[in-house]
């Protein structure tokens, strides 16, 4: 059976894609945060300082960016960078190193269903990333249900009705307002008994400082835990790239409330400010384990450290 964190066909790069929208839209980081790498000329203390503004800009963050200027100083002092193109390749360097520690493919766990909490606020694309990872799944041969977690709004069970009938899979589902512990440990029950492999559920979007809805997500857990102590197998994050700094801050709440495994970052064809993803991986060294780019089923990858830096600093 085919490996989850493989692309399913042949196509241009995800974030070749991104970059093209960039481009298309005219917020091309070539052309604006970071355009002066792509001039003539020495590489002065000047230079790096309006680096360090436009890095900033991005979405870097703030240690981020202090880290990865003190290291190009530090280059620069020691004749290590001759010209632009040299630190152009040297930051190129830095930060596919800072993100690839972050990048290793997710495996499906040995232990079956493998239940997948999904979790986030309200509007960054949780039950999107639902169907589309449902279909990513389904497309290589993994059997999946789904669990609609989320019994605040009637919007959302029928929108993730929807997205069970396009990818021809399962959806457990009861009334409005229902204990969304008891929806999902049923989904859990229900994936045991029928052998599937992968359980994904979705939750109620909530802000991160709305301590009764996060502690319902530690319920969920608990609950759970009463199947398998293995259960959940992971918690993943859904983050919505264009709210910036803002992605950062949910994050670390998720994160110390209900142990978040990895992350869905979405909505990056909405945003120049991509930097956030550099942000994510320095300060809290969770794995990005999904990127979307789109409102197609395509636009949905794994996280690819090198192509994302090349579309974030526009190089070929």
């Amino acid at each position: 059976m085919s490996d989850p964190s493989q692309p399913t066909s042949e196509r241009p790069g995800l974030f070749g894609r991104w970059r093209e929208r960039l481009k298309s839209s005219g917020r091309a980081i070539k052309d604006g945060l970071l355009g002066s790498l792509w001039g003539s000329g020495p590489i002065t203390a000047e230079l790096l300082d309006e680096l360090e503004t436009q890095l900033l800009m991005a979405d870097v963050g703030y240690s981020t960016t202090e880290r990865l200027v003190a290291t190009l100083r530090a280059q620069l002092s020691h004749h290590e960078l001759s010209d632009r193109a040299s630190l152009r390749q040297s930051l190129h360097r830095l930060l596919v190193d800072l993100l690839n520690p972050l990048s290793t493919p997710w495996q499906l766990p040995q232990a079956r269903p493998c239940a997948i909490l999904v979790v986030g606020v309200n509007g960054s694309g949780k039950t999107t990333s639902i169907g589309k990872l449902t279909h990513r799944l389904k497309s290589q041969g993994h059997s999946v249900l789904l669990a609609a977690g989320d019994t605040f709004r009637a919007a959302a069970m029928e929108q993730l009705a929807v997205w069970g009938q396009r990818n021809h899979v399962p959806v457990i589902q009861q009334s409005d307002h229902a204990d969304p512990a008891a929806v999902i440990f049923d989904a859990y029950s229900a994936a045991k008994a029928r052998g599937i492999e992968v359980l994904l559920a979705d939750t109620a979007g909530r802000l991160q400082n709305q301590s009764h809805l996060m502690e319902e997500l530690k319920k969920i857990r608990r609950v759970l835990g009463k199947h398998s102590p293995e259960a959940p197998s992971e918690v993943w994050l859904v983050l919505d790239a264009s709210i910036g700094q803002n992605a950062l801050s949910q994050a670390k709440l998720f994160k110390e409330a209900v142990g978040v495994t990895g992350l869905i970052v979405t909505k990056l064809d909405g945003t120049a400010k991509g930097g956030i993803l550099i942000a994510l991986a320095h300060e809290l060294q969770l794995p990005i384990r999904f990127v979307g780019t789109g409102e197609a089923l395509e636009d949905f990858d794994v996280f690819d450290p090198n192509e994302f830096v090349r579309a974030l600093l526009a190089t070929e």
